[in-house]
């Protein structure tokens, strides 16, 4: 009985995940289908004859080599950013002992209760005078610290003993030394937790670009993607396979920092 009950319980999760994972499913085959089958009723999961039409028109439409690269380089950036500034605040609020830092720590958690909608226009305020609108300068530079980043480090770093950074000084080991050859191997799993989280985040960001860039040759991919959407009609086509092609990014990233990940979110939950 307990094996039929394991049994159960593996068909199950199956049947979930199948569930969850049939749209995108679709999108992938539907992006190998020609104008006439991805049309057709009642529809059909697997396109009769694969094509690679759609991509070819997609790519001939718009410049997306230029897309994608605009968008690698802002996710690529913004996300080294952010672990070097978050890890380095983290491990100064987890170990260094100073007047106001459980302040500033309520003050960073506090933030995360404000809608990005509320702080957008103090936000391109700054970036206008900084003369960083219109630049990809100006995507990269707004989310380099964030509040989650900042507490979940913090709260991985706290299980570090004290003891082990204190014979590091000892040692005649400096500050910048100990983050780089001690905290940092031992924050591995946390900051892959971050790495995955800001790649999505940037490389799907919508909103913040667009209102930022006003120059077509900068757009990144998800700009880019908005424009096979028409005021009378979508380009179905053409915005379905250049869509699987935005996912490969994510899924390899997701793929390189996966065991990370699970390790990540498992150890944060126990530190307090």
């Amino acid at each position: 009985m307990k094996g039929w009950s394991k049994a159960g319980v593996y068909a199950a999760l199956i049947v979930i995940s199948l569930l969850f994972l049939f749209p995108v499913l679709w999108v992938v085959l539907s992006s190998f289908k020609n104008n006439t089958e991805l049309y057709a009723w009642p529809p059909q999961i697997f396109p009769r004859q694969f094509t690679l039409d759609n991509y070819a028109a997609a790519f001939n439409k718009g410049n997306f080599g230029v897309y994608f690269l605009n968008s690698a380089i802002v996710t690529i950036s913004s996300t080294l950013l952010l672990l070097f500034i978050n890890s380095m605040a983290g491990f100064a609020l987890a170990k260094y002992r100073f007047r106001g830092a459980t302040i500033i720590l309520i003050g960073f958690i506090s933030t995360l209760m404000i809608p990005l909608e509320v702080i957008m226009i103090p936000i391109f305020s700054i970036i206008s005078m900084l003369g960083l609108y219109n630049s990809l300068l100006g995507i990269i530079i707004p989310p380099a610290a964030t509040p989650t980043g900042v507490f979940l480090i913090r709260q991985y770093l706290l299980s570090v003993p004290d003891e082990l950074l204190e014979a590091a000084r000892m040692d005649g080991a400096s500050e910048w030394k100990i983050y780089r050859s001690i905290v940092l191997p031992i924050a591995k799993p946390i900051l892959a937790v971050l790495t995955i989280f800001s790649f999505m985040w940037r490389w799907d960001d919508f909103l913040w670009p667009l209102i930022v860039i006003s120059d077509p040759g900068k757009y990144t991919i998800q700009l880019a993607l908005s424009n096979f959407i028409g005021e009378y009609n979508v380009d179905w086509s053409s915005l379905l396979a250049m869509s699987v092609i935005t996912m490969i990014p994510i899924l390899i990233v997701f793929l390189i920092f996966q065991k990370q990940l699970v390790k990540g979110i498992v150890t944060t939950g126990m530190k307090g």
